[in-house]
Order: structure tokens, then C-alpha cells, then sequence
């Protein structure tokens, strides 16, 4: 027998007519499926899908979770036919592997709006690698619920925004998209909308000019955003729809209303209702932000509860246009075949074991650069040397110019005790690092065991990128990859998934990263290796997946150079499981 909660406020079923929640009243009927993790908020947001007129088709409070959790339930209301659109409330998840896979598949069926608290950085757990801090913040379940194709909402407002048009309206056939309005301000607020929630706007002027320039005033402007000017009556809206409707790159209208004495509010009915119809008929989409006074307010919420898909403020429609783009790109996106790389796993098993024998939870440097050579990644030229002399003859053997950094147990961050010295041109150079590094490094960790120092080839300038996997104890394993360097807590430029991946949506990553232009090229420089750091992701995730004795591996940085150059992991950071 399986168990719901503890600790519910019960399960409604529309199609059993099922009623065994604390709700008071009845539940509306409808198409909106809704799980919950929170008892008090569930009662609320039941509440306000009755105030939207929206439909629940089911809802379960799920409570402690002791055995049937959101993965059970999305899989569930997967073949669930009353069900067109799931909204889930959560607040933590037990099983992340679990739940990535549920949410995968179930968005593949129906979209899946996500509300989830903890946002802040407060409850997020330091780690010993700059991927483990970064990833305990709220970014990395953003990421993995984008690679999942769920959509989550800043607010509840947000999210029935989005329950009620999915459960309203028809998915669009494409994302070409047209804004008309009265208003030239409320235009160019929609224009700035759009581009913040990825909207795309058609943009082919010739097109633009023949399709609307015969059906606007001669002041408007045929432009998108399409102004029919604040003059503008019933009548001229419905020649710009009526051309939109006819032109077949179009796919989406935003219409924009903003009240005046030429166009009262007593019209806006017709108008609205009569073309939000015409289009759906056509395979088109039509959204409407009104803009006005008392009786344009009092048809906007009228309409709403009846599903017609109109708003008071231009964001909250085209957030809810963005959302509905997004999830028809990830159902639209057939998934490849998981990408992964053939190495020998043994060989890293037994290095790890090596290390954990010694009772140490880290492999030094030239561990992690075994490792580095059995995946086939490629790292500058490096010796130890247990003593000044050594260092000197590491150096002279490996050629100037060279960096140095201490060698450690008990050091694993280096620059942040003075433990690296970069750019050595010389022997004299050499003396003056070593005994800066010893000195720094007993100043600051004066516990710490030093064995020596490692000399490294002082590799060429590249783009400075990070890759950092984890077994993270929720999702299992991660991927991160951005912008690397000495700056990275700082900039925190990185982009998150879990893995396995394929190759596609490793590329999906890293465009998301805000520094991605400067692998393309900048200021006549060429196209970075890509095809090289994407191996490298790919080899990387592959080790934290595939060895379990390892818990965390950082590179930063791997120096990326120009298109068939490769790439240079210069620094590489491998934690191990205690236990």
C-alpha cells in the first residue's frame, strides 16, 4: 500500500468527483492539475484558481513525503486526460535524480509550471570548490528545471498567468510575433517586455510595410511595434488584425489598448472577443494588454474569468507569451543521444583509492594531472620538486617561462595563501618565488604540511573558462561551465545542468553563459576551440559519473585557444568521498 504524506490537507479528483480536502465550498472542475507541498499555501492557491475561474482537474498535498512525492504524481498525471496543465508547489526535493527524470518525460506531454520558495542565497552551503558554492545557491535547480522543460514562475500571479492561457488557448504554431497598439510608450515598453523574455519580433521591415501601410492611419507607423495611433477606432484595430491574419510569416499578435475618448472601453468587448476568436480559428494567437481607467478594468476582469487572454500590463502578457515559446522550444527539441567518453575508469579508481588509503580526500596536483592525461585532456608540462634546488633544475628542464604552486594537503585553495607564483623568466626568479610561496604559506596555514612545489609550463593566453562537476547530494551529478579565471566567485558567469547530457544542450549551457561572445571571437581574434571544450565537458562529467569514489572535479582554468588549437587545463582540483 502506498502512502500519501503525513501531514496533508488531502486529494481532489474531478473525474471521481473526489472531494477529500480541507477546502471549504467545491472545487471548480476543470484541466489545471495542482501538487503541493505546503498545506496553507495549497488551500490558497485552490482559492485562487477559483477567484481565475480556473478548472482543477486534480490536487494532491503532499505533505512530509514519508513515501509518494512530486516524481510519483507527475508521473501519474502524465496520462491523466482531464489534465492539460500541471502547477507544482515545492519546497525542497529528496530524490533529484527521481524527480529530473519525471520532470523530463512528463514535460514532453504537458507543460509543468513550477512555484519553488528558497530563492535566497541564506540557506545555501559553502563547499570546498568554487562549483560546490555556486551550486548551492538556487541557480543550479533554475537550470535544471530549463533543461527539463518546466516552467517556473516568480509569483503565483505569475503562474496562473501562465495555468490559465496554457488551459485556454491552443500551443502557438510558431514564435513570429507582431505588436499592434494605440500607444506609442505602451509599444515600446512591450518591445522592452519581449526582449526580456525572449519573444521573438518579426522584423522583416519590407514585409512589415506591405502588410499594414494600406490599413493604418498615415501618421501610424507600419514599424513593429505597428502603431494605428492614438486616433485609432474599432474599425483601424480590426484592418491590422485583419492583415496580421492574413500574412503568413506572422504567427502571434500582442494587441495593445490604451483607453482615450476615441476608443471608449463600452467597444472593447467586440473588438477583444470577436478576433481572439477569429485567430484561434486560424491557427494563430492573439493577446491583448488593456490599458484604461475603471470600466476597462471591470470588461479586463470579466474577460478574464472567462478565458480570454488579456492583462492589465504589457510584461505579464508577454512573460506569459515567453512561457508558452519556451516550452513549445524544449517539446519541439527532439533530445540526442547522451554524449559520453571512453576512458580508463580503472585507472582513476585506483589512483582515488591510492589517495583514500592515505586518509586524504583530495589528490594533489600531479594526481589530478594523471587523471587529466587518462581523459585525454590536455595539460601544460609539469614537475615536482621536493626542494629549492629541485625546483631550479624542474625549471630549467621545463623551459621559462614557468609558474609555481606549493604542494599541499592541506593547502587546497593556493592563491588564497600565497601558494602560486606566476610568469618565472628566470632562476633568480625562481629563489625569489619559492621562498615567497614557503613564507606565505606558513603565514597563513601554519599547520600545513608543505611537501613542495610544482613547476608548470607558463601556458599562452586563451579564453579562461571553468568546468566544475559534482556529485551533488540532491540532483547527483552536475555539470558546471562559464567564464574561469581568479574571478569567478565574483563574476559568478557559469551555467549549471545534471547530467548525462548530449552535445546539443552542452551548446545551450554555454550560450548562457554572458560571456560566451568572447569564445566566438573578439576584435579580430577567431573562433575558439569549441569542439575541444565540449570534449572536456563531456570527459569531465563522464569521471564524476562513472568513478563514485569522486565527489567533485574543477578545472579552472582550461585555456581555450582559437579553432583546431585545443585547450589547456592549467589548474585541475579533485575531491573525494569520505566513507
Amino acid at each position: 500500500m502506498r502512502i500519501l504524506g503525513p501531514n496533508v490537507f488531502g486529494i481532489y479528483s474531478s473525474a471521481s468527483a473526489l472531494n477529500a480536502t480541507f477546502v471549504a465550498g467545491d472545487i471548480p472542475r476543470g484541466h489545471l492539475a495542482m501538487i503541493t507541498q505546503s498545506g496553507a499555501l495549497g488551500l490558497t492557491l485552490v482559492g485562487q484558481a477559483a477567484v481565475e475561474r480556473i478548472g482543477i482537474s486534480a490536487m494532491v498535498s503532499v505533505g512530509n513525503k514519508s513515501d509518494i512525492d512530486e516524481s510519483d504524481l507527475l508521473a501519474y498525471l502524465q496520462g491523466h486526460d482531464d489534465t492539460h496543465v500541471i502547477l507544482l508547489y515545492i519546497e525542497g526535493v529528496r530524490n533529484g535524480e527521481k524527480f529530473i527524470d519525471a520532470l523530463k518525460t512528463t514535460s514532453r506531454v504537458k507543460p509543468v509550471v513550477i512555484i519553488k520558495s528558497g530563492r535566497s542565497q541564506r540557506g545555501a552551503m559553502a563547499a570546498a570548490s568554487h562549483t560546490g558554492s555556486l551550486a548551492g545557491s538556487d541557480g543550479l535547480f533554475d537550470a535544471i528545471a530549463r533543461q527539463c522543460g518546466a516552467l517556473r514562475a516568480e509569483s503565483t500571479k505569475e503562474a496562473f498567468n501562465w495555468c490559465k492561457f496554457i488551459t485556454c488557448n491552443p500551443l502557438p504554431r510558431g514564435e513570429s510575433t507582431v505588436i499592434i497598439t494605440n500607444g506609442g510608450g505602451a509599444g515600446v515598453m512591450a518591445t522592452d517586455a519581449c526582449e526580456k523574455y525572449a519573444v521573438p519580433l518579426y522584423d522583416d521591415a519590407q514585409d512589415l510595410k506591405q502588410t499594414f501601410t494600406p490599413v493604418i492611419p498615415t501618421i501610424g507607423s507600419a514599424k513593429n511595434p505597428v502603431d494605428v495611433t492614438g486616433g485609432a477606432t474599432p474599425a483601424n484595430y480590426n484592418k491590422a488584425f485583419d492583415a496580421a491574419l492574413q500574412s503568413d510569416p506572422i504567427d502571434t499578435i500582442i494587441g495593445i489598448y490604451c483607453e482615450n475618448a476615441t476608443f471608449t472601453a463600452d467597444h472593447l468587448k467586440e473588438m477583444v472577443e470577436t478576433n481572439v476568436e477569429r485567430f484561434r480559428q486560424n491557427g494563430k494567437l492573439l493577446l491583448f494588454s488593456l490599458l484604461g481607467g475603471e470600466e476597462t478594468d471591470g470588461y479586463l476582469v470579466e474577460a478574464r474569468r472567462r478565458g480570454v487572454p488579456v492583462g492589465d500590463d504589457v510584461y505579464d502578457v508577454v512573460s506569459t507569451l515567453g512561457a508558452v515559446y519556451r516550452y513549445c522550444r524544449y517539446r519541439n527539441d527532439a533530445p540526442d543521444e547522451d554524449a559520453d567518453a571512453t576512458m580508463d575508469f580503472a585507472a582513476i579508481d585506483k589512483i582515488v583509492a591510492q589517495a583514500v588509503a592515505a586518509k586524504r580526500y583530495f589528490l594533489l596536483a600531479h594526481e589530478a594531472q594523471k587523471i587529466m592525461e587518462i581523459a585525454n585532456i590536455a595539460v601544460p608540462k609539469s614537475m615536482n620538486a621536493p626542494t629549492l634546488e629541485a625546483a631550479m633544475k624542474a625549471a630549467e628542464s621545463i623551459g621559462y617561462p614557468v609558474v609555481m604552486k606549493v604542494i599541499s594537503k592541506d593547502i587546497i585553495h593556493k592563491s588564497d595563501a600565497g601558494g602560486i607564483a606566476l610568469d618565472l623568466v628566470n632562476s633568480k626568479e625562481v629563489v625569489d618565488a619559492y621562498e615567497a610561496i614557503m613564507r606565505n604559506c606558513r603565514k597563513h596555514v601554519p599547520h600545513a604540511v608543505i611537501e613542495g612545489v610544482s613547476l608548470s609550463e607558463m601556458v599562452q593566453p586563451g579564453v579562461e573558462m571553468i568546468i566544475g562537476a559534482r556529485r551533488d547530494a540532491i540532483f547527483g551529478p552536475t555539470i558546471m561551465a562559464g567564464l574561469g579565471g581568479i574571478y569567478v566567485e565574483v563574476m559568478k558567469d557559469v551555467a549549471f545542468r545534471a547530467l548525462p547530457l548530449d552535445r546539443k544542450e552542452i551548446q545551450t549551457m554555454l550560450k548562457e553563459v554572458r560571456s560566451y561572445p568572447l569564445l566566438l571571437g573578439v576584435r579580430g581574434e577567431g573562433m575558439k576551440d569549441m569542439d575541444k571544450l565540449v570534449d572536456a565537458i563531456i570527459k569531465v562529467g563522464a569521471i564524476v559519473r562513472r568513478c563514485k569514489g569522486i565527489t567533485d572535479i574543477e578545472i579552472n582554468p582550461l585555456v581555450v585557444y582559437e579553432k583546431g588549437m585545443g585547450a589547456k587545463a592549467v589548474d585541475v582540483r579533485i575531491l573525494l568521498a569520505k566513507g
